[in-house]
């Protein structure tokens, strides 16, 4: 009698077909999630069906030769750049003393807050004709021409070198100065030391943030526009918009996929090859002591750096945005509040996709969830007008073959998906939620398994599980997730600039206009605002990363 009156008062197991049902869910979830993801791949390459002989003739007579090989040329000075700049700056901040080292150490970060495109009219309002370089000198003309693919490459480099620093300043961190200092007891020269020992060590990390500016690098739009410099992405713009033909935008984007592609396979085959490993985690012990001259030198370097990638541009903004505060008016807070409008939506639904895909992943636990989570992830390396293009492909299939046909027989007007802020928040969706799934995922990543058993040792269901254990822990990742792709659609232009609907305009679109009309003062006030804005999370970052 006493053991059934325990046995009723313990609680209930959880019910398993309950259980299972959600289970299922959640894998049909993640299918669709990925079905969705494969759309503007499937369209793009499909575009292929059906081939505009002589406007291909025309680009191949004229224009494609120049766009491999500007592209190439990108591709190298940007690489060469990111590297230089990265790699230096992280081991001067991290291992060698000199003055200023402690501020720079974070500053450095700050141009991630900078999207290309803002530095790109910057430095070309500065130095144009009756800018303030003109202004002081009376003379520009003993200035060489920067827009070409050297110029570009400049800009691009003071913008995405951060990815490089970031990654080898947290790899030479946990090196520490222990097996640099063995190998100069040895007989080695600092600079032997630094490229035989240090750097190799290293490589794994500099590959992975070097991937990451070259990928930025062939995705950019806003900045080769600006410096009227042709590559894939503007050859999309003007594919699609100057000779009306979507169909040779989508061949096109398809070329530029190659690119993006055979640079993910040779990152993952060069990172599968240089592998390191570090048997204890080594405490940073000292710095080296470097000489009066060489300090110096070094606070040079790195003060140059910021300087031009981040202080100069900021201050050049600001006085061209009291100059114009004339735009400041309602059509002014119209864009900002479009930009924030679509920035918040593409938040709740990526950060939403985001964690389905990582609670997926983390429950069902098989090889098919986890090759799912990593497919759903590669749009991000896709450029913003390659998913525009795949997009509008996809959704005008839709409204043609199955909207329309049931909105006709309801003698209803059928809604356009193509046209609607529907295609702009699919795009976002499908470019940013590696950007969402990566802060989720880690907060997975730190809980403690017990948690979850110890809850269904005490009768919660798998739901009850999610929605008591695993949200509360999961804020963190939630809201930086959320943070993270508020800040990347609000400064994100090649996807907004083609798939917007009319009357969405942002400050992103703005900025276009404005820069294509040279009107570098005018453009000022939502480029500002757009760095404002973007210093949250970099300086989010830099707290975490100072911690």
């Amino acid at each position: 009698m006493t053991h059934q009156l325990v046995a009723e008062q313990l609680p209930k197991p959880p019910a398993q077909s309950s259980d299972n049902k959600h289970l299922m869910l959640l894998r049909v979830s993640l299918w669709g999630l990925a079905l969705f993801v494969a759309l503007p791949f499937i369209w793009i390459l499909m575009s292929w069906q059906q081939i505009d002989a002589e406007l291909w003739q025309h680009l191949t007579d004229t224009l494609l030769l120049e766009l491999v090989l500007n592209t190439l040329q990108l591709v190298v000075l940007v690489g060469f750049g990111v590297v230089l700049l990265g790699v230096g700056l992280a081991w001067l901040t991290t291992m060698c003393e000199f003055p200023g080292r402690r501020w720079l150490d974070w500053a450095l970060m700050l141009p991630l807050a900078m999207p290309a495109y803002v530095l790109a009219f910057v430095v070309l309002g500065f130095v144009d004709f009756g800018g303030p370089l003109h202004q002081w000198t009376g003379d520009i003309n003993w200035l060489p021409d920067i827009r070409n693919g050297f110029g570009v490459s400049v800009v691009l480099t003071l913008v995405l070198y951060p990815y490089v620093y970031m990654m080898s300043r947290a790899s030479f961190l946990q090196q520490g100065l222990t097996h640099y200092e063995t190998a100069r007891s040895l007989g080695m020269g600092p600079w032997k030391a630094f490229f035989k020992l240090a750097l190799p060590m290293s490589r794994p990390a500099i590959v992975a943030g070097t991937s990451l500016a070259l990928m930025e690098t062939l995705a950019d739009f806003g900045a080769v526009s600006v410096f009227n410099f042709n590559t894939f992405t503007t050859a999309i713009y003007k594919a699609w918009f100057d000779f009306f033909s979507l169909q040779t935008a989508a061949q096109l984007a398809s070329l530029l996929m190659i690119f993006v592609l055979f640079a993910l396979l040779s990152e993952q085959r060069v990172r599968q090859k240089l592998r390191y490993y570090q048997t204890h985690k080594t405490k940073q012990q000292g710095r080296i002591q470097l000489t009066h001259r060489s300090r110096w030198l070094a606070f040079g370097f790195a003060f140059t750096v910021f300087l031009l990638a981040f202080l100069l541009p900021s201050i050049q903004l600001l006085v061209w945005a009291l100059s114009s505060l004339d735009d400041w008016n309602s059509n002014y807070w119209e864009l900002v509040e479009h930009t924030l409008l679509l920035g918040g939506g593409a938040g709740v639904v990526t950060v939403t996709a985001a964690f389905l895909a990582a609670l997926a992943r983390h429950l069902c636990k098989d090889s098919s969830m986890n090759r799912l989570t990593s497919f759903i992830r590669l749009g991000y390396a896709l450029p913003g007008s390659v998913l525009a293009v795949g997009i509008m492909l996809s959704l005008t299939f839709i409204d043609n073959h199955l909207i329309y046909p049931l909105f006709e027989t309801l003698e209803w007007e059928a809604p356009l998906l193509s046209s609607g802020v529907a295609a702009l928040l699919f795009a976002y969706l499908v470019r940013f939620i590696s950007v969402a799934y990566g802060p989720i995922d880690s907060s997975f990543e730190k809980m403690t398994p017990t948690l979850a058993e110890v809850a269904r040792s005490l009768g919660a269901s798998q739901r009850q599980v999610v929605t008591r254990v695993y949200l509360p822990l999961l804020k963190p990742g939630l809201l930086t997730g959320l943070l993270l792709v508020l800040v990347d659609v609000m400064k994100e232009m090649p996807a907004t600039l083609l798939l917007r609907p009319f009357g969405w305009d942002t400050l992103a679109v703005k900025i276009f206009e404005m820069t294509s009309e040279g009107e570098w003062a005018r453009a000022s006030l939502p480029a500002i605002t757009l760095v404002l804005v973007g210093l949250v999370p970099v300086i989010l970052l830099v707290r975490k990363t100072a911690r």
